[in-house]
């Protein structure tokens, strides 16, 4: 299967999802498991099972799935012919396709794709928020912030590839660092426009 292609104004490779590999994910068992694989690297379906509250079978039906569409891979090395590890490939992935929203089905099996996905990340960030209130306040690592800015289309595409270059730069230096102080932090970027308002009216 062929990949579409795009590239960023950093110069980051992105693989732009067709039809296919949004139909594959278009389940939320396959979306977590893509994400823990995006999170955690390679694992075992036994693994993932165990992480996921399911059987080895139903997640090896589903890696599976997500391997058709090159999606994710075995890991090279490791396991056995019984206990086969995947991993998701390396790079940025893009869920929104041009062509594939043309259409009443493609629109409607990328909206259930970004949902998911945009559901988990928040019930992620709760998470975390929930457990650093009843811990101890010194332990908070996160920045969490929001600014309302009023730009126009080039700043905002200024703006937007300033931030993609320093996470791009981060990402290339840092991900495969270890160590007793290392810790997995996920990079977050929010940026959209607002609704405007009507004349007088304030948010």
């Amino acid at each position: 299967m062929s990949e579409n292609g795009d590239e960023t104004a950093t110069g980051k490779q992105v693989r732009v999802l067709d039809s296919g590999a949004l139909k594959a994910l278009a389940h939320p068992l396959r979306v977590q498991i893509y994400d823990l694989l995006s999170r955690c690297g390679g694992r075992a379906a036994s693994s993932l099972a165990e992480r996921l509250g399911e059987s080895s079978g139903a997640t090896s039906y589903h890696l599976r799935a997500l391997a058709k569409h090159q999606l994710i891979r075995e890991v090279e090395g490791r396991g056995t012919a019984r206990e086969r590890w995947w991993e998701r490939p390396r790079g940025a992935v893009s869920m929104t396709n041009p062509e594939t929203v043309k259409t009443p089905a493609g629109r409607a099996v990328t909206e259930v794709v970004v949902s998911e996905f945009y559901r988990r990340r928040h019930d992620q960030l709760q998470d975390y928020l929930r457990k650093a209130l009843r811990g101890n306040p010194d332990d908070w690592e996160a920045m969490l912030t929001t600014s309302t800015i009023a730009l126009t289309k080039e700043q905002f595409e200024a703006l937007s590839e300033s931030i993609q270059a320093l996470i791009d730069d981060a990402s290339e230096r840092y991900r495969d660092q270890t160590g007793p102080d290392v810790r997995r932090f996920t990079v977050r970027t929010d940026i959209f426009p607002l609704e405007a308002l009507p004349e007088g009216a304030s948010s």
